[in-house]
């Protein structure tokens, strides 16, 4: 039951967190949502926009799991800490944290992998 409501906090807290850090819509900002296409389609600038690859949505994508990732790596690694410094001395405790920190760590390293075997696949084939 413990481990359920730890990983309940920590959904919790991740979805807290990356509400926080949602980038403003470009409608919110005050710039045209449908870029300048919607005022002149016949522009060369229209014209030479390729909307059939399917690369910007994998990239954004891609760089949006990065960003959750990331905020659950540092999230894990913060609850490592503090569960290591709260161990008093305790040895499965103390292995507890090490591992907590150390699956995060080992976590973020594989997700930034994954980002840049993306990124380079997409930028040779793009």
């Amino acid at each position: 039951m413990k481990k359920i409501n730890q990983i309940i906090a920590t959904i919790a807290l991740v979805l807290g967190f990356g509400v926080l850090f949602v980038p403003v819509t470009a409608s919110a900002a005050g710039v045209d949502p449908y870029g300048p296409c919607a005022a002149d389609p016949t522009s060369s600038v229209c014209k030479a926009k390729d909307t059939s690859t399917i690369q910007p949505l994998i990239k954004t994508i891609v760089d949006t799991l990065l960003f959750f990732v990331g905020i659950v790596s540092v999230i894990m690694i913060i609850i490592g800490g503090i569960m290591y410094t709260v161990s008093t001395g305790d040895q499965s405790n103390v292995t507890k944290a090490k591992n907590t920190i150390t699956y995060a760590l080992v976590g973020l390293v594989v997700s930034f992998l994954a980002y840049a075997i993306v990124h380079w696949v997409l930028h040779i084939f793009g």
